[in-house]
């Protein structure tokens, strides 16, 4: 039966405490799942993103977990990968040798016990229970709620992220029933965004993008009092679910694993929200609708059953009876606005009992018969799915209580759960903040007014260190030319010095420059999200990659490996880098940058002799133009040279194209540019969000097509390159070998109508292929040289 109680015993120990001069120490539930799961040292120092973000040997292997060790690493790795089987905590046990890996191998054998059989075998018997035990179940929840437990508030929050891109419920407040510490999880919800269409059908722009922290929206709560035969997270699922096909939003008995007993998962609260499309014939309902659901019986984790009944709109309690004791306990919350709807399994010979203490609670509660279902084996499944959607729309047509996380948030705080806002650095990079942004009133006057080193300044600047750039590297440069330009640059430099750096940007670089690692990361946060309330939507540089690059984290003699992407908008190429390495370069509508944005990760010390670097550093560029040379206009000659240079300071390089043969004219000008200056990356070609993905490999035809025989964009762009002669193919200028896997089909994201569309297993398993090979050619050398940060310095200035 669904969140059971079950008792974890660990023996009274009454015996072992007298023959012992060791006291005994009793651990609680969640330190003996900690330690099960190999997550006892980040209690002091929790696990944070980078960590998670290593590239390590495991990076290059789908290997299955083994042990119970294994399985935060395991969710975290396929979490990142947009792996719809993340929260899967089976266990293989039987794995060939040659596709373990080497540093689970060495654990393995470091905890092998040998002993001689002529010793006393009492000596050695604690041994044997102190192994690890592989085939020891754990229930998902478990996980979830350890790792919470055990990661920092920037990890929770990029776990949280990801949960709902897979379209899972996501932590509301997590428990700790034993310390009675449970956390509302505002922070950790706080980066997640979501689009929806309200009805009436979705015309141009008239989509809402928003935090799930900030929208409001009416609150649903599905609670279990004592037993149910009924499963309410199988009901929210078919709720939530559009036509036949039912997603697994919220896990339920019916998965793998989901009856095991939940040690320190009972009294976690999930969320989840039905989206609108903007279609009348696919939407559920037409409007935003919130889904709670709170994990245990509601007499056991009654501070969480009170926060529901705050919170929410309505609230359904699932249970099979009814009788004094339910009576007493729901009694207690009369006179609350909240609509109350019971829905009932009741057992043969109770039904009187039961009738009876349900006319005594109809008046208290404010109900009537309708607000009760009985819902037994032989109901209509699809039927009670389609009344229960009934009373929710039922529900939200009439005026009815509607919150955002942060108003949850504000009741959370006043019946005593801890918010994980609250923090102090948290609240004093929040202050920050707030007095910068309390200034600005319109975005493009503040610019002009108080950052005027922007704009007209900057820009004359640019273009004269470009002609001086381009001068310098001249075979012949004239002398004068190049004096002239370097006074006009010093006259510039000089304009710019007498304006002192506003207040604003003095409280940025206080902010920054804070003493407290992560006071700087929370500030860089509340920045990002400041910022975007005030102006269009835009990217924005990650915190991680600001506070990564400082030197304490790359020093001078590091080697590094350059991996960028180019293409054309909207073919999903931030979306890739992302899912392939955890980053979170800016996505989604109107985030179309111009520019370079950068982050970097960090090799695994164990790993980076054999990949041969210390840190990859990741480059996302705009999208750049495609069609033919004569329509792209000035931009062209912008965009050529920024391709130049992030092809020619990458090792690898992943061109993002929509349409077979499609090259933009920007990176052809890039090929044929860097063809004279021998820094050729390796590159690799992806096709997203095709309609014919039949072949999840490329197709030879294609190949040889596309590497093989230049079309007209390329011989145009030859011309203009003058190279119109001795034109060369991509197969030629590039690292490409037609016969090897460098043009790539990838399915596209979504399985469905977004914003309620489920993520598609192909995608996630295409990217981790193309990752995989990204690696195995930097690990042989197929491409540049890698280089500390001094020559990636002389490289940028000589292109």
């Amino acid at each position: 039966m669904e969140g059971d109680d079950c008792e974890f015993h660990y023996g009274d120990g009454t015996n072992e405490a007298q023959d012992s001069d060791f006291p005994t120490v009793e651990r609680s539930r969640l330190q003996e799942m900690l330690a099960l799961l190999g997550l006892e040292t980040y209690q002091g120092q929790k696990l944070s993103l980078q960590d998670s973000l290593q590239i390590s040997s495991d990076s290059m292997k789908n290997w299955a977990p083994q042990a119970p060790k294994d399985l935060p690493w395991s969710f975290l790795r396929k979490l990142q990968a947009l792996n719809t089987e993340a929260r899967s905590t089976t266990m293989v046990l039987d794995v060939p040798p040659d596709t373990r890996p080497a540093e689970k191998e060495s654990q393995m054998e470091e905890e092998i016990v040998y002993w001689d059989t002529a010793d006393d075998i009492s000596a050695d018997i604690y041994s044997f229970s102190e192994l690890p035990t592989p085939d020891t179940p754990v229930n998902p929840l478990d996980l979830l709620c350890a790792l919470l437990h055990s990661s920092d508030s920037f990890l929770q929050q990029e776990i949280v992220l990801k949960m709902a891109l897979c379209q899972f419920a996501l932590p509301l407040v997590l428990p700790d029933s034993e310390n009675h510490d449970h956390v509302f999880l505002l922070w950790a919800l706080r980066g997640t965004v979501r689009t929806c269409w309200p009805q009436p059908p979705r015309a141009a722009g008239s989509f809402r993008e928003d935090s799930v922290v900030l929208a409001r929206a009416p609150a649903f709560a599905f609670v279990r009092m004592e037993v149910s035969t009924n499963s309410k997270s199988q009901l929210l699922n078919a709720v939530l679910s559009p036509g036949h096909r039912q997603r697994d939003c919220f896990w339920h008995r019916d998965l793998n694993l989901g009856t095991n007993p939940r040690e320190i998962a009972d009294g976690l609260v999930e969320i989840s929200w039905f989206l609108p499309s903007g279609r009348e014939d696919v939407d559920i309902f037409p409007e935003p609708v919130a889904f709670l659901n709170l994990r245990g019986d509601i007499g056991s984790h009654w501070l969480q059953f009170k926060l529901l009944t705050e919170i929410s709109s309505a609230v359904f309690i699932l249970t099979d009876n009814i009788s004094k004791k339910e009576y007493k306990l729901l009694s207690s919350v009369k006179g609350s606005a909240t609509k109350y709807y019971f829905i009932l399994s009741p057992y043969r010979g109770k039904r009187n009992t039961n009738l009876r203490f349900l006319n005594r609670l109809i008046p208290v509660l404010r109900m009537d018969h309708s607000h009760v279902l009985v819902k037994v084996s032989s109901t209509d499944g699809a039927g009670f799915v389609r009344r229960v959607r009934a009373i929710v729309a039922h529900v939200t047509r009439s005026p009815c209580r509607r919150l955002s996380v942060e108003d949850m948030a504000g009741a959370a705080r006043k019946l005593g759960l801890r918010v994980d806002e609250d923090c102090e650095e948290c609240q004093r990079a929040k202050d920050r903040m707030e007095r910068i942004t309390r200034k600005i009133k319109d975005a493009d006057a503040y610019r002009r007014d108080e950052l005027r080193l922007q704009g007209d300044p900057w820009r004359k600047a640019a273009q004269v260190e470009r002609e001086l750039c381009q001068v310098q590297w001249a075979a012949e440069p004239p002398e004068k030319h190049r004096a002239e330009l370097r006074h006009r640059l010093l006259e510039l430099r000089m304009q710019q010095n007498g304006h002192a750096p506003p207040w604003g940007l003095q409280e940025f670089v206080w902010g920054i420059s804070s003493p407290s690692a992560g006071e700087r990361q929370y500030f860089l946060r509340w920045m990002e999200w400041g910022l975007a309330r005030l102006a269009p939507p835009r990217p924005r540089p990650a915190p991680e990659a600001i506070l990564a690059l400082r030197p304490k984290h790359c020093g001078a003699a590091d080697l590094m490996v350059v991996l960028s992407a180019l293409g054309v908008p909207g073919t999903g190429k931030s979306t890739l880098l992302n899912t392939m390495f955890g980053l979170r370069f800016a996505t989604g509508r109107g985030c179309g940058p111009r520019g370079a944005f950068m982050q970097l990760i960090t090799v695994a010390e164990s790993f980076s002799q054999d990949l041969g670097c210390d840190h990859i550093l990741v480059i996302d560029s705009g999208g750049v133009v495609g069609g033919v040379l004569s329509e792209a206009g000035d931009r062209l000659e912008r965009e050529a040279s920024l391709a130049t240079l992030i092809m020619g300071l990458s090792n690898v390089t992943v061109v993002s194209l929509a349409e077979t043969r499609d090259i933009p004219p920007a990176i052809l000008h890039a090929f044929l540019r860097l063809e004279k200056t021998g820094h050729m990356p390796n590159c690799q070609f992806v096709y997203q969000n095709l309609h014919d993905v039949s072949a999840p490999g490329s197709k030879p035809r294609e190949r040889r097509q596309l590497l093989d025989q230049p079309g007209d964009v390329s011989r145009a762009a030859a011309q203009m390159e003058k190279q119109g002669d001795g034109l060369r193919t991509l197969a030629d200028l590039t690292f490409c070998d037609p016969e090897k896997q460098h043009i790539w089909h990838i399915p596209g994201l979504w399985h469905g109508v977004p914003p309620m569309a489920a993520v598609s297993s192909g995608y996630s398993e295409a990217i981790f292929e193309l990752k995989r090979c990204l690696l195995e050619n930097i690990r042989n050398g197929l491409s540049n040289q890698n280089k500390d940060i001094q020559q990636l310095l002389e490289l940028v200035r000589r292109l």
